[in-house]
């Protein structure tokens, strides 16, 4: 089993920083890629951005320019740094790994709240 453990959600100003983490760790064989969802209050939970092996990342539109995904491979550590936050950011982060077999494994989710 993989388990993955997200820190670094919590409460701040509009405009101001907050960098998300992800250590996995558990019987992981390969890791196909590591990612953060989001889901806020009402809404489908969306991707915002994914790392996979190659380095190469892809972003959701609403977030390209002001959030950074970052990996230590060594660590199995995923980041989310968080810049220019606004108010329609807040959500519960999840932190995903796709491992073998393309199996989807998911964090019990941080929350991050933007205030206006």
């Amino acid at each position: 089993q993989v388990q993955l453990v997200e820190s670094g959600g919590g409460l701040v100003q509009a405009g101001g920083s907050l960098r998300l983490s992800c250590a996995a760790s558990g019987s992981i064989f390969s890791i196909e890629s590591m990612g953060w969802y989001r889901q806020a209050p009402g809404k489908q939970r969306e991707l915002v951005a994914r790392i996979r092996n190659d380095t190469s990342t892809i972003y959701a539109d609403s977030v390209k320019g002001r959030f950074t995904i970052s990996r230590d491979n060594a660590k199995n550590t995923v980041y989310l740094q968080m810049n220019s936050l606004k108010p329609e950011d807040t959500a519960v982060y999840y932190c995903n790994l796709v491992g073998s077999w393309s199996i989807h494994f998911w964090g019990q989710g941080t929350q991050v709240t933007v205030s206006s």
